[in-house]
């Protein structure tokens, strides 16, 4: 049986351990932590042009005509692309574009689809 590695948040050591059933330590820093509080604060939230809020995996609509730096078109209002990845930055999701291959758009040009 193989334990869960617990990194402590603050001097990301590895032993960090269980004290109660919500709270943990760091054996190396003395830092005490709640993990359920650090994992919410550390999830991604990402919204389309409408507010609807997108996860990983979902297809979007892309409602505006976007120029590609490198290419001689650019990608048409009304475009489907599916499966996106949420990523952290200005350009918050990854995603393959049938005709221009990996790309990375801003969430304000999309819709839910």
């Amino acid at each position: 049986m193989q334990e869960e590695v617990i990194t402590c948040p603050q001097c990301k050591s590895k032993y960090g351990y269980p004290i109660s059933d919500e709270l943990y330590a760091c054996p190396e820093c003395g830092n005490e932590w709640n993990l359920v509080e650090i994992e919410n604060e550390n999830s991604l939230v990402v919204k389309d042009a409408h507010g609807n809020v997108l996860q990983n995996g979902d297809a979007v609509v892309v409602i505006k005509d976007l120029p590609v730096k490198g290419a001689s078109k650019s990608i048409k209002a009304g475009t489907k692309v599916k499966n996106i990845k949420l990523v952290d930055g200005d350009h918050n999701i990854d995603c393959k574009i049938d005709g221009f291959g990996g790309m990375a758009l801003k969430s304000e040009f999309v819709k839910k689809a």
